[in-house]
């Protein structure tokens, strides 16, 4: 017998996800509860797995249950399975009607302006698409692609092959600038240095945040300790409300200035922070399946239209 037919009669995918479901719960009396199946039944598809590998794959204790490294083997490849599964029946639903069709797209704060931007210009010709929209930093949005959770980040990098299990597709390059708000006094000044500016309040990335560690960069450049900010936060539009006051100053992508209409109050200090310029792109896991949606995406957002 082939190994595919073998696999084909001996591994059943509803056994894979009931194994998931175990691991995900801790026990097999509450992954019962989740799925819907009698705790028997769910004894059974996991000893029916084990039988046909011939390996433990789950530990079990007092306690509940835990994976074994064949489980946890196991599982990567059981979400690939499913992941891909699913894309195939996207691709099929797609062709079957090209007006439809669902993404899961994730983005950093800076950068949901422009995903916004390429949804409407892709939502007016393929009304029928659902956009699932994660926005995050962007350590968690690798996780999230490493995990086939979203389909597509849209985020600064570090570097545009920096993670070799990734595909990126820059955009452009983005310097970070010191913003304030159209009142600050240091709007307007020429030639501001970094020095200048370590006496006001400032509201920064907390310490060890993807952004942080390009703004700290950018004080000890010029041989300055990062100063100690009035307010830590990682979110972005809280830093932009302070700003719109005009008492603060913060670091930020200069690509938040892209769109004036939307940040009226924003301006940028006279501060020359070329060594922070980095790639701001499309990435998605490599190796993997990518939807028609999520190419439908990735052309439209490839375009300049939507930087306005």
């Amino acid at each position: 017998m082939k190994r595919d037919e073998w696999l084909a009669r001996r591994i059943k995918l509803r056994d894979l996800n009931t194994l998931r479901a175990v691991v995900e719960a801790g026990s097999m009396a509450k992954a019962a509860q989740v799925l819907g199946m009698s705790q028997p039944a769910i004894s059974k598809a996991i000893a029916d797995l084990e039988h046909a590998l011939d390996v433990p794959l789950l530990d079990r204790s007092p306690r509940g249950v835990a994976p074994t490294e064949y489980g946890r083997v196991l599982l990567d490849r059981e979400a690939v399975i499913f992941d891909e599964l699913r894309q195939g029946l996207e691709q099929v639903e797609f062709l079957k009607d090209p007006t439809a069709g669902e993404i899961r797209i994730g983005a950093t704060e800076p950068m949901t302006l422009f995903v916004s931007a390429v949804i409407q210009r892709l939502s007016q010709e393929y009304p029928r698409v659902v956009f699932h929209v994660t926005v995050g930093d962007t350590g968690m949005l690798y996780r999230e692609l490493r995990h086939r959770n979203i389909d597509v980040a849209v985020t600064r990098m570090a570097e545009p092959s920096a993670e070799d299990d990734l595909r990126t597709e820059v955009l452009l390059e983005d310097p970070l600038v010191v913003m304030a708000g159209q009142g600050n006094p240091w709007v307007d000044r020429p030639g501001v240095e970094l020095a200048d500016l370590m006496g006001e309040p400032w509201t920064l990335s907390p310490p060890g945040s993807f952004l942080s560690g390009f703004v700290e960069e950018a004080f000890r450049h010029r041989g300055l300790e990062p100063p100690q900010a009035a307010v830590l936060t990682l979110s972005v539009q809280m830093r932009i409300n302070l700003l719109a006051t005009g008492r603060f100053l913060s670091i930020l992508p200069s690509a938040i200035l892209m769109f004036p209409s939307h940040h009226p109050a924003l301006r940028a200090v006279a501060v020359d922070l070329a060594e922070t310029r980095r790639p701001i792109g499309l990435v998605t896991l490599r190796h993997r399946t990518r939807s028609p949606v999520t190419e439908l995406f990735l052309s439209a957002a490839q375009s300049r239209h939507n930087w306005s």
